[in-house]
Order: structure tokens, then C-alpha cells, then sequence
């Protein structure tokens, strides 16, 4: 959009009297940019998460003969086991490192900017996980989800940033959702990509692992039509014309006016505020209760038991009666569920609040936690027993979806104004990766030494998350960022005044 086009709305914005603060239902323009976004962002981090599990037999068996080819004898099953569990788990660390540098990306080279670069990764990691078949070399797997796991970690610590950004305050929370959304949608598309049916043969294990490439190359098609960040172009680049222009192409020539205000008022608090670097933010005192909020969200999220609900799922339905090779199936339907309920989380998070949803989430997960562990106990005293079993592992998922898998990365949008949002996201990302780091290697542990009772330890993380978020965290539904940065403020303000007058004795006296 040039200049000229800006001009062709001047008589929309002469005519514009009063400043319309909400938005109702979001624009085209608006949608198909969340869209572009997250179809090479979260959804890359869903879809590799969930593509892996397919071709496990079918790995293990080319990494045998290719062990065969190059020593002229079969790999011992415990090095099999540790190279097929470094190719799952590396896809970890690249993410961690992801969303150490994602932030720092993003202030460089903008939201936008950084999305399109990401792409790079994903292309690459899928090339070489197909070249690693046609080479006979297994160790290009290893790099490969090394790779798509830096990916991954990029996308999911910048598209938030621009989704968040983007969204009229209004709507902010439902469009955010675009992040939990693709997530769901992208763990979905893996199962079914990955049923028999379509590539999940033994024989088309390279072409699965590398479809990774499509979402890239659809990503690096749609999103250099759309705008860069508003805020990020006002806040961090001061050039006020190409945010205006970005706003008008998002919102509409008529309907700008308010979040132009709200950002100018960010604008002017950060003067002179340089982006803050993670470690900075731990040293400053205003923004203690964000920040522990967002380390605690981030690693409730992967230690809450959404992955044991996993682990045993496929025990379940087993027991239920489901034959083996109809599992698969289950597990769909399983990506399926979560997928819709975190569209029925974008439909409520307006109406509700967030803190609505996310407590109620953790709180309906302590309850299925408490019924699953005990229908494991009495898993096989009566036949009727399992279906209880497998409405527990629905219902757990459900409301995971519901809460926390949709509202944590909203609350770490909101929580931070524009100079510490990105480093927020760095310490986010790199907790909730190295969470998920952590359970993939102590869960089977964990799962072996307390058997069904391992439940009653999501149990306590549900719990004390639960509870925390009820004391601590503010709705923060429909404010600007720099109210909710304000509301945390008093909040430190008011816990200083209560330990000085706890110091110093009453802070008023009477006298008789």
C-alpha cells in the first residue's frame, strides 16, 4: 500500500467524529492475516509433535539395515532405543533454542519478518529428513528434528507476539486463540496424515516426515501480503504512516482510531525505553508477578498431565476392547476433541474472561485426575469400568483445551507492554520447552514407579496453579496493556504499604 492509497481514505478519516474503542466482529482482512501467521507458526509445532509417531516401527527398521549395511550386524534393541528416543526428544531442544533467540529475531527483523525467515528451518529440516532415506545416513533425522524443533520454537515465541499485536483490544483474546487453534489443528492434521490410509505405509515414512515443508511454502506464499505489527512498527520503529497504513489494512479506514490511541499512549510511556533483554526482566521489580506468572504458566502446561493422558490413551482403549490396529482411529479422535475445544475456548474467552476459563480448566483437570486414577485401580473389575476410563481421558483433554491450552499464551501477550513482551516470550518459550524436555525424560519414570497414581502428582500442579491464578492473576478481558501493567503495579504497591505499616506498627493510630 503506497502513499496514494493512504490519501484515497483521507475523506473517511476527516469524516471519522468519534473514535470507535471495539470491534465486534474482526475483519476479513484481519482473519485471513491470523491465518497466514499461524499456518507456518503453532500449526508446524502441532503437526511435528504429532507426524513422529507414525513411522516409529518404520524408522527403527531403516536405522537397523542401515546399522547392517555400514557394521554387517544388527544394532543392540538399547542403542536402537536411545537413537529413536534422541530423534523424538531433539525435536525438544531445537525448540528451546527457538524461543531463547525468537524474541531477539523479532526486534531485528519485526513479527512478520521473523515469521518469513523462520520458514528457512522448516525447509531445510524437511529436506534433510528426506535425503536421510535416499543416503542411508539416520543421523540426518537427528538434525533434521533438530531443526524443525528451531522452528518450531521461533513460531511459537513470535506468532503470539503478532497475533496479540495485531488484534483490536475487543477481540484481542479470540484471535489469540489462532495460537492454540493451529496448535490443536496441527497435532490433528499429523494423526490423520499419518493413518495407513494416506502416508503412514512403512514405505512412505521419508515423503510423512517431510510434508513438514507444505506449511512453510504455503506460509512464505500468503504472509508478505500482509501488514507487519502495527505496534512494532509505531513502538519499536517510530514510523508512524507505515502503522497507519498496517492499521487501515486490518481494521478498516473507520475503525482504527481507537487502538492508534491506545498504542500512542504506550508509545509515549516507552520513550526512551529500549526493548528489554530477558535477563533484565528478572531485575525489574514491576514486573515480579508477570513474570513468575508466566514461568509457572508455562511450565504447568506441560507438567499438568496432558501428556500422561496421552501415554495412556492408547492403554485405555486397548482395555476398552478396541482392536489394535483401530487405535489409531481413537488417537484422531482424541486431536479431534482438542481441536474443538479450543475453538469452543476462542468463542468464550470474550464473554467469560480469561481467568473464567483457565481456573475453571485447571480446576475441572484436578477432578479428572481424582476419577482416573481411580478407574485405573479398578481398570479390570468389571467390563463397563474402561468406558469410564476413556470418558475420563475426553473430558481431561477437553478441559485442558478449554484453559490452559488456550489462555497461557494470551496472558503473556497482555501481561507485558511492547518494550517487554518479546523477552517474556523468550523466557516462556524456553521454560515450557525445557518442561517439556524434562517429562519427556523422567515421565516413564515416573509412570513406572507410581503406576495409575502418578495422576495425583498433575493432581498437585493443577492445584497449586489453580489456586495461584485465583490469588495473583487479574482479568484482564478488554484493557489495554498498559492498564493490566498498572493493575500488577498497585498490586506491588499495595504489598510494599502492608509490610512498611507491618514494620513500623499501625499506620493509624487513635487516641483515647
Amino acid at each position: 500500500m503506497g502513499d496514494e492509497d493512504l490519501e484515497e481514505y483521507q475523506p473517511l478519516l476527516k469524516e471519522q467524529k468519534e473514535p470507535i474503542r471495539q470491534i465486534k466482529v474482526p475483519s476479513k482482512s484481519l482473519l485471513f492475516a491470523v491465518w497466514a501467521a499461524c499456518i507456518g507458526g503453532t500449526f508446524q509445532y502441532g503437526y511435528n509433535v504429532s507426524i513422529i509417531n507414525a513411522p516409529t516401527k518404520a524408522v527403527q527398521n531403516f536405522i537397523n539395515h542401515t546399522w547392517i549395511d555400514r557394521y554387517g550386524t544388527e544394532i543392540s534393541s538399547q542403542v536402537l532405543t536411545l537413537l529413536w528416543s534422541t530423534i523424538v526428544s531433539i525435536f525438544t531442544l531445537g525448540g528451546l533454542v527457538g524461543a531463547s533467540v525468537g524474541g531477539m529475531l523479532a526486534i531485528r527483523f519485526g513479527r512478520k519478518g521473523t515469521l518469513l525467515f523462520n520458514n528457512i528451518f522448516s525447509l531445510l529440516g524437511a529436506l534433510l529428513m528426506a535425503l536421510s532415506y535416499a543416503t542411508s545416513t539416520f543421523e540426518l533425522l537427528i538434525i533434521g528434528r533438530f531443526i524443525t524443533g528451531v522452528n518450531a520454537g521461533i513460531g511459537i515465541c513470535v506468532q503470539p507476539l503478532y497475533l496479540g499485536e495485531i488484534a483490536p483490544r475487543a477481540v484481542r483474546g479470540a484471535m489469540a486463540m489462532g495460537t492454540s487453534v493451529f496448535i490443536t489443528g496441527g497435532i490433528l492434521t499429523g494423526q490423520v496424515i499419518g493413518l495407513t490410509e494416506l502416508l503412514g505405509k512403512e514405505k512412505y515414512w521419508p515423503i510423512l516426515l517431510s510434508t513438514t515443508c507444505i506449511p512453510a511454502f504455503m506460509q512464505l506464499l500468503i504472509l508478505p501480503w500482509f501488514p507487519e505489527s502495527p505496534r512494532y512498527l509505531l513502538i519499536d520503529r517510530g514510523d508512524d504512516l507505515a502503522c497507519r497504513k498496517a492499521l487501515i489494512w486490518l481494521h478498516g479506514a473507520d475503525k482504527y482510531h481507537g487502538e492508534r490511541e491506545d498504542m500512542e499512549k504506550e508509545r509515549i510511556s516507552a520513550v526512551g525505553i529500549k526493548p528489554k533483554k530477558p535477563w533484565e526482566l528478572f531485575t525489574d521489580g514491576s514486573l515480579r508477578w508477570q513474570l513468575l506468572t508466566v514461568v509457572l504458566l508455562n511450565a504447568a502446561q506441560q507438567l499438568n498431565g496432558i501428556n500422561a493422558i496421552y501415554f495412556y490413551a492408547s492403554y485405555v482403549f486397548t482395555q476398552a476392547g478396541i482392536p489394535a490396529d483401530k487405535i489409531p482411529y481413537a488417537a484422531v479422535g482424541t486431536g479431534a476433541c482438542e481441536c474443538v475445544t479450543a475453538l469452543t475456548c476462542g468463542l468464550l474467552i470474550e464473554s467469560l474472561g480469561r481467568r473464567a476459563l483457565i481456573i475453571g480448566g485447571y480446576a475441572l483437570m484436578s477432578l479428572w485426575c481424582v476419577c482416573f486414577t481411580i478407574s485405573l485401580t479398578f481398570q479390570e473389575s468389571s467390563p463397563w469400568v474402561p468406558y469410564i476410563s476413556m470418558v475420563c481421558v475426553f473430558a481431561f483433554i477437553l478441559s485442558f483445551g478449554l484453559g490452559p491450552g488456550g489462555v497461557t499464551n494470551i496472558l503473556t501477550t497482555e501481561m507485558f507492554t511492547q518494550t517487554a513482551r518479546p523477552a517474556a516470550y523468550m523466557i516462556g518459550g524456553s521454560v515450557n520447552w525445557t518442561s517439556f524436555f524434562i517429562i519427556g525424560i523422567i515421565f516413564p519414570f515416573i509412570v513406572n514407579g507410581l503406576q495409575q497414581y502418578c495422576f495425583l502428582v498433575f493432581l498437585v500442579v493443577c492445584c497449586l496453579v489453580g489456586t495461584y491464578i485465583f490469588f495473583v492473576v487479574p482479568e484482564t478481558k478488554n484493557k489495554t496493556f498498559l492498564e493490566i501493567h498498572a493493575e500488577f503495579q498497585s498490586r506491588e504497591k499495595k504489598k510494599h504499604i502492608a509490610a512498611k505499616g507491618t514494620a513500623e506498627g499501625p499506620l493509624v493510630s487513635s487516641s483515647l
